[in-house]
């Protein structure tokens, strides 16, 4: 992906939550998302086209634009029963960037269906285990309301975020990350402060490379991505945790100038931590949580397995 862009000189190839996508479809060996395959080409594609049109010919102002795609993604997840939350950044990315080249929609129905398809054939080869059934489950009113308070939530910090000049709080990944958090039953929501350590990880290493490796190395931007995905991966594996938005993140500043790109690690962990704070306390209720339940969640994973291995050793002493 990185490669073609760089060599047909179109930006708009470059699509980071392709990332995302090969996390939670290739590599976590379970169902990530509930969304039928055929609904993933579908509603990528769909939301890339409609971010275009967004920027094409919406004659209203950047915050409302940022708001009606955020809005019409939301939307698209009720009206299709599916919870594939990447398809916020197919649709908000877009409009955040001022993006209108058809290349971008082409770009997103050419690599949702590699994605696709390299899973069937993973599954076939039994290399990963064949996906259950989507659950086909109806939106309920609670379901309706939860999307009305997280468009009122976004729009808030996207008005604040270009009211400031400081749009790189509001990047598609950390949209994502807070819906995901709010929406899924995962057991990373728990984990506020590890998703948090994830996301500013991915920022300031993909900014970091991209800066020092491509811009002053004069390194191809396609050696900068494998550098990006590779250490990005060893994280992964050290941790024992995927995080599908972080990857995302990563290969945000890739698709970014040069000017003021030195601040988006900043502004990004402001943004992550905006998000996940009124996700914790808005819709988790966190404090109404027990002292215990409050330091489990606020300790990061790898610290709280060392001090379980050092408990067990003193027991063992």
């Amino acid at each position: 992906m990185v490669g073609l862009a760089e060599w047909t000189d179109e930006k708009e190839i470059l699509f980071p939550e392709m990332t995302a996508l090969i996390i939670g479809l290739l590599i976590i060996d379970k169902r990530v998302w509930n969304v039928k395959r055929w609904q993933i080409i579908l509603l990528m594609t769909l939301g890339a086209a409609v971010g275009i049109c967004i920027v094409r010919y919406s004659p209203l102002p950047y915050v409302v634009n940022l708001c009606a795609a955020f809005a019409f993604a939301g939307a698209s997840l009720l009206i299709s029963r599916a919870t594939l939350i990447p398809l916020i950044s197919a649709c908000v990315l877009p409009v955040l960037l001022h993006t209108e080249s058809i290349v971008y929609p082409i770009a997103v129905f050419s690599m949702s269906v590699s994605v696709v398809f390299v899973q069937i054939i993973l599954e076939k080869c039994g290399i990963r285990n064949r996906m259950p059934k989507s659950v086909d489950r109806k939106p309920s009113k609670e379901d309706i309301i939860r999307w009305l308070i997280l468009f009122c939530f976004v729009g808030a910090l996207a008005g604040l975020a270009v009211g400031m000049d400081y749009p790189y709080l509001i990047l598609p990944p950390l949209m994502v990350t807070f819906v995901e958090m709010v929406n899924s039953k995962a057991g990373f929501r728990n984990r506020p402060t590890q998703v948090f350590l994830f996301l500013t990880t991915a920022a300031t290493l993909g900014t970091v490379l991209q800066i020092v490796g491509h811009y002053h190395l004069h390194l191809p931007e396609s050696i900068v991505a494998l550098t990006i995905a590779a250490i990005l991966f060893l994280i992964f594996e050290w941790t024992g945790k995927y995080f599908a938005p972080a990857g995302a993140l990563a290969f945000i500043p890739m698709l970014l100038p040069k000017e003021n790109l030195g601040w988006l690690p900043l502004e990004a962990s402001i943004g992550a931590a905006l998000f996940i704070t009124i996700a914790m306390v808005v819709f988790q209720k966190c404090y109404k949580w027990n002292r215990a339940q409050l330091i489990f969640c606020a300790t990061p994973t790898l610290l709280r397995e060392y001090m379980n291995r050092k408990k067990r050793k003193k027991q063992i002493e």
